[in-house]
């Protein structure tokens, strides 16, 4: 088959006209969620960073800084996990825009409550010609206040973050191909908005109004996505009728049991697609470890690097437009090269040796307070981010095409939401016990050492991401078909089209038989050939 030189025009062509407005109405509502969501992130961590050092200092001890940020985004991490979980049995309850519209909405009057609190107790706008290591405009309140509500914003976090990798299919269908162009289109925009947010936060929110004002702009902005969503059609909606655990039962017993009932099977669904299938198995560190990873490095070593290195924890945010950068061009290759590029495997082995540059910061040692070397950082993971959201994009794309084939055999569960949850929570899990215990092993090497985190950096960036290196690129060969540089399917299951009614799906019970039997008769099969 003869490559067919990349479209942007072609592929657009591609959408239906009902298709085309909800997506263009769908990414409108992402930039501006994206654009409100980095303000937000990197001015709390920002605020908290400054505010336990700012404690350290005055109180004469030790800094518990990167312990606390662990601890604050690992609890973040574990509530993302009950709202990504509450996903899978909501989109079959109701049309997924009014969920995502609902969640984002509840999150931006999350995030107000902090600006009240700080107003409430003395905190202003920073003042002109204040110093960067001048906090005395801070609200009086405990730091460790903002822990809970981190907590809570988490739930809508991890609606939202989930709902976006579950809606594409729902707009576009099950044809792979919709799918890889929609989801690097709205990658693209996705991090334009972020790069551009990160950059404004890092420069001109911040030095203007503070850490504890910057993120002024976020309720106000998830408003307006709230209410841009609500403009997605249903899709295609019709609600679940429920199991016989549900039916006929009165509303206030359908909230109290259903909810748990609906919590759990959506777990055990999603792991028994996962976990029961070499089908699917290799998804876990293809993309709950690869996410973990691009998540540590901007949340986790980008404000260490800002505040040990450079001094100015503000400083992080630039890094973050860096690495948002990496992925606008990730997205954008994805997009123009989706017809050559058919499986997510190049760009996930590509994902996982680029994780290998951040080698160099264990032997960097800047001087501190000069901005150009904040650039500099962020022109280093430009390739890191490039790697990992090309992979991620193209191998979502793939995620929801197979599950599209995939019934789960369940009235309340969608399996798509189901497997979506089940990753998407193993990543979680796993940030919230790793971001806490090595915040804490910072905190220890930077005490002992007099502020020098080098020693640690070398083992929670270069050795640790050696490790991600080996089980992502490993992983990447266990999927049948995939023993080729550039694999043309996998499986032998073409997915560049839409699904047809009772042709293309297979039940989660058939699929497993499918496999056993496969494993009988042709176990020749299981040798793979290079090409």
């Amino acid at each position: 088959m003869p490559i067919q030189r990349p479209s942007i025009r072609g592929s657009w062509a591609l959408f239906t006209r009902e298709e085309k407005r909800n997506i263009m109405i769908y990414i409108l509502g992402i930039m501006l969620y994206k654009f409100g969501l980095e303000a937000f992130n990197g001015s709390l961590i920002a605020l908290a960073t400054n505010r336990y050092d700012n404690e350290a200092k005055l109180a004469g001890r030790p800094a518990i800084t990167f312990g606390r940020i662990g601890l604050l985004q690992g609890l973040n991490q574990a509530f993302q996990c009950v709202g990504s979980i509450l996903i899978a049995p909501l989109i079959k309850l109701y049309p997924t825009r009014a969920v995502l519209s609902v969640a984002i909405f509840f999150f931006g009057l999350l995030t107000a409550i902090l600006l009240i609190v700080d107003a409430s107790t003395g905190g202003t706008l920073k003042p002109a010609g204040a110093k960067s290591s001048d906090f005395s405009y801070y609200g009086k309140f405990n730091t460790d206040g903002i822990i809970p509500l981190f907590c809570f914003t988490g739930i809508f976090y991890g609606m939202v973050e989930l709902i976006r990798r579950v809606i594409p299919r729902d707009i576009v269908g099950g044809n792979v191909q919709k799918l890889r162009r929609m989801d690097a289109m709205v990658h693209i925009f996705y991090e334009i908005a972020g790069t551009g947010a990160a950059f404004c936060t890092s420069l001109a929110l911040i030095p203007r109004f503070g850490t504890n004002y910057a993120f002024i702009i976020t309720p106000i902005l998830f408003t307006l996505a709230s209410i841009t969503w609500f403009f997605i059609s249903n899709l295609d909606f019709h609600k679940s009728e429920g199991t016989g655990i549900l039916k006929d039962k009165p509303t206030y017993v359908k909230a109290l049991v259903g909810s748990g009932w609906l919590f759990l099977r959506s777990i055990y669904v999603g792991m028994k697609i996962v976990l029961t299938s070499r089908k699917f198995i290799w998804l876990l560190p293809a993309y709950s470890f690869a996410l973990y990873g691009h998540r540590f490095l901007e949340n986790s070593i980008c404000p260490l690097i800002a505040r040990r290195y450079l001094g100015n924890s503000a400083w992080s945010q630039i890094m973050v437009g860096g690495s948002n950068f990496g992925e606008l061009l990730g997205a954008l290759f994805v997009f123009l090269f989706t017809d050559f590029i058919r499986t997510p495997m190049p760009w996930l082995r590509l994902d996982s040796v680029m994780l290998l540059i951040v080698w160099y910061l264990a032997t960097w040692y800047p001087p501190m307070g000069q901005v150009k070397y904040a650039w500099m950082v962020a022109g280093t993971f430009i390739p890191v981010s490039f790697g990992w959201a090309a992979g991620d994009v193209s191998l979502a794309a793939y995620i929801q095409a197979s599950l599209a084939r995939l019934e789960s055999g369940q009235t309340d569960v969608s399996a798509l939401g189901a497997v979506m949850a089940f990753l998407y929570s193993s990543y979680i899990v796993f940030y919230a016990i790793m971001s806490s215990v090595l915040g804490k092993y910072v905190d220890r090497v930077s005490a002992r050492n007099n502020a020098d985190v080098h020693e640690a950096i070398r083992n929670i960036a270069g050795v640790q991401f050696t490790v991600l290196t080996i089980v992502v690129f490993a992983a990447t060969f266990i999927p049948k078909g995939a023993f080729a540089l550039n694999p043309h399917m996998l499986y032998d299951q073409e997915l560049d089209h839409d699904i047809k009614s009772g042709s293309d799906s297979d039940s989660l019970d058939g699929m497993e038989k499918k496999d056993m039997d496969q494993n009988e008769v042709r176990r020749g099969d299981e040798l793979p050939i290079v090409t």
